[in-house]
């Protein structure tokens, strides 16, 4: 994908090119006479909740609730 393009080029191909931006991830400039007139970017990737982003990612082995058979000092 090219870097910059015309605006005449932008205004036959735009949903090419806004789809061509957002899979990419790069930035296309967009040109009138050779000067740069507006940027064309990719919207920043949604950021995750951090609550459940774990989800799916631990295993439980064997019983966690019965109590254990150590004595702790703690239980003293």
């Amino acid at each position: 994908m090219k870097t910059t393009v015309p605006a005449g080029e932008f205004k036959a191909k735009c949903l090419k090119l806004i789809d061509e931006v957002a899979e990419k991830r790069k930035p296309l400039v967009i040109t009138k006479r050779g000067k740069p007139m507006a940027h064309l970017v990719p919207v920043p990737a949604k950021r995750q909740d951090i609550v459940g982003s774990m989800k799916g990612s631990v295993t439980i082995l064997g019983d966690i609730i019965s109590p254990l058979d150590v004595e702790w000092d703690a239980m003293k």
